[in-house]
């Protein structure tokens, strides 16, 4: 076993896209001409988005993300060396500040964001100093 991907239900996947270009310089991998799936290229595991839509064709119930509401219970955390640019640029972006970087006990330096569609976003430096 061994994790592939997370996929995040949106209300538009190539806002979404657009949204993560331009806030943290990912680009899109992949997007399917229906626009109701997309992936980032993040490395060895993906992250992607899916339309509010597909939770539905698939037969799911979920909570939608939405940028007035509480966010989900989860956090999607990229890693950079310089948390404190990677904050300001998100931010000058659209992304909302919910709380500025901070040095962590264990060395780490941690801030977090909302994205346009309210999901929360920990932007980070790498654990132990390693990337």
């Amino acid at each position: 076993m061994r994790f592939g991907y997370s996929i995040i239900y949106v209300a538009s996947v190539p806002e979404t896209l657009a949204f993560y270009d331009k806030a943290f310089g990912l680009q899109t991998g992949f997007l399917h001409e229906s626009e109701l799936y997309g992936e980032l290229k993040t490395g060895a595991t993906t992250l992607a988005f899916a339309a509010d839509e597909m939770a539905q064709r698939n037969g799911l119930s979920v909570r939608p993300n939405r940028a007035d509401e509480r966010p989900a219970g989860y956090e999607i955390a990229l890693v950079t060396d310089d948390p404190q640019s990677a904050f300001e640029t998100a931010v000058s972006a659209g992304a909302v500040a919910v709380s500025a970087p901070q040095t962590k006990p264990w060395g780490q330096i941690v801030a977090y964001l909302r994205d346009h569609n309210g999901c929360l976003i920990e932007i980070c430096s790498p654990v132990g100093g390693a990337p």
